[in-house]
């Protein structure tokens, strides 16, 4: 009667070793596609910041312009219509730089569905072994 038994046993063990050896495959392939989600993210994020960066370098540049201007000519319209440039310019490169660097957030980079799915296959595997 043992020697019965033990087969069946033997062939549980067989399976969840399998199934573990599978699952961690799985787990290994969503781990590579999150991380390659968030170095995408990451990248977007530095062309952003890049995108910032060169707006508000060419808005300094513009102001720097319109202020000499300005206080060459003291408000005649050309410098003022160079300041209103820059202003504009810098705070497009101040929504860029913002929007650059909350995408590039480590809290944005976290691999959080694998986390969870992990959580939720460990409690899944302590289920069966009991």
């Amino acid at each position: 009667m043992s020697t019965q038994h033990n087969p069946g046993l033997a062939t549980l063990v067989s399976d969840l070793a399998q199934q573990v050896s599978e699952l961690v495959q799985t787990e290994a392939r969503l781990l590579r596609a999150e991380i390659f989600e968030s170095a995408s993210k990451a990248g977007a994020g530095a062309v952003e910041v890049l995108g910032g960066a060169i707006c508000l370098l060419a808005g300094l540049l513009v102001l720097l312009q319109a202020l000499v201007i300005a206080l060459a000519r003291l408000g005649l319209g050309a410098g003022w219509s160079a300041l209103l440039v820059g202003v504009v310019v810098a705070a497009l490169g101040v929504i860029l730089l913002r929007a650059g660097t909350a995408s590039m957030a480590p809290s944005e980079l976290a691999p959080d569905r694998t986390q969870e799915q992990l959580k939720r296959d460990a409690n899944v595997i302590k289920e069966q072994v009991r």
